[in-house]
């Protein structure tokens, strides 16, 4: 085995069963034999120093090249064996170098200018609708769901989601409400359906941009629900209300400023925003360097140290806060299970390396959730402090009127039909 390889294996890997197979066929074991075992193997010294020199990237092209390959478990158990020893000891100086430099650098592929953040969306969002059909719920939530009860499965979990954050919007019948980044629209029809406001969701995605406005027809919204495909920047408000789930991970840190900028002068005066994103507990840093080229280039999930200053500074006030930590991990393990269960209709639809990148796409994006220090942040945003109700009573009692609704609301067709 690479002897670089084997001393980093030996200083991070100290719980667990891990075996290394290398090239040569050696077998290497690693922890201290506790927890399901996990065997992987490498077919090339190649791919050994390079999973080693430059992890973040390499591991998974191997996985999705066939180098590695993982022959006792799941790719999902060999990272979260990794990745939950991880931390124990600080990183090898070359990795500490390596991250070193794509911070200094982020800005650069963060660098998403009109053009450029509508090519890096349809990179991702303009796959087969069938695809996205395979694991996510009958809406196409597509972010974090919220299980507000430990038994709640992944559809219940995205319907409280979506009322988790309209109780918090405080909405009146007849408002003007913007949704950026509306996605397959489920989120936006939600509101039109409960709340009887007029809804205006923005995407960049022409996939979700057509189905969108289509499922509006088909549950008779198109009155109150539209769906643009436009960038927020080029809109015109004002808004009584904004609501943007998981877009801003795609803005790009150089681009804050921007954004909460155009946020401030579309809402209106006592006008209310709610900020649903992926977060970082540990402290500004960058994209995976995987995940930026397969999965969101452009992409970033920031620290709350980077996101509170420049609201501040927009003019804006925040007003309410709340941490979701392990949510989305479970939404993942979901989406992962799902996906695995349909994977040869997956494969019908693109090819075996296709599912590869998916399936580490999706198990590497839960172990981080699950080990590392990644969550969901709901920040609520104002112009003015008096546009809200002096206390939070005012959410619990919306969203126990609106799971009131829910329990009697039909059940919706599949958004990615």
């Amino acid at each position: 085995m690479d002897r670089l390889l084997n001393t980093f294996l030996t200083r991070i890997v100290h719980q667990g069963d891990l075996t290394v197979v290398d090239a040569a066929g050696g077998e290497n074991r690693f922890g201290d034999g506790t927890g399901d075992a996990v065997r992987v193997r490498f077919t090339n010294a190649k791919a050994e120093r390079a999973c080693i020199l430059n992890p973040g990237l390499k591991v998974g092209e191997c996985f999705m090249d066939g180098t590695l390959i993982v022959e006792t478990g799941s790719i999902y158990d060999f990272l979260a064996l990794v990745l939950s020893n991880a931390g124990i000891d600080r990183p090898a100086w070359w990795m500490k170098a390596e991250d070193t430099y794509r911070f200094l650098t982020r800005r650069l592929r963060q660098n998403n200018t009109l053009k450029r953040a509508r090519s890096n969306v349809a990179h991702h969002y303009d796959l087969s609708g069938e695809l996205y059909r395979l694991f996510l719920d009958s809406d196409s939530q597509y972010s974090c769901a919220y299980f507000d009860t430990p038994d709640a499965d992944l559809e219940e979990a995205q319907l409280a989601k979506k009322r988790h954050i309209a109780a918090k919007l405080a909405i009146e019948p007849g408002m003007k409400v913007l949704d950026i980044g509306s996605g397959w629209g489920g989120m936006g029809l939600y509101i039109a359906r409960h709340l009887g406001a007029e809804i205006t969701g923005v995407t960049l995605s022409t996939e979700q941009h057509t189905r969108s406005n289509a499922r509006a027809a088909e549950q008779g919204l198109s009155d109150r629900a539209k769906f643009l495909l436009q960038d927020y920047r080029t809109l015109e408000g004002p808004f009584d209300r904004i609501v943007s789930v998981g877009m801003f991970e795609h803005v790009g840190v150089g681009y804050y400023p921007e954004f909460f900028q155009k946020c401030r002068q579309l809402l209106a005066d006592d006008g209310v925003m709610l900020l649903h994103s992926i977060g970082r507990f540990d402290g500004p840093g960058d994209t995976n360097s995987w995940i930026d080229k397969y999965i969101f280039p452009g992409g970033y999930i920031p620290a709350m140290s980077e996101v509170i200053p420049v609201i501040e500074r927009a003019g804006l006030k925040t007003t309410d806060i709340e941490i979701l930590r392990l949510h989305y991990a479970e939404t993942l393990k979901a989406w992962r299970e799902r996906f695995l269960a349909r994977r040869d209709e997956a494969k019908a639809l693109y090819d075996e390396r296709f599912c590869r990148m998916w399936e580490f796409y999706l198990a590497g994006s839960e172990t981080a959730f699950r080990y590392q220090d990644m969550m969901n942040f709901q920040i609520q945003i104002t112009r003015n402090q008096h546009a809200l109700p002096l206390t939070r009573d005012y959410m619990l009692e919306a969203e126990r009127q609106l799971k009131a609704l829910d329990s009697r609301a039909p059940v919706l067709s599949e958004a990615c039909e």
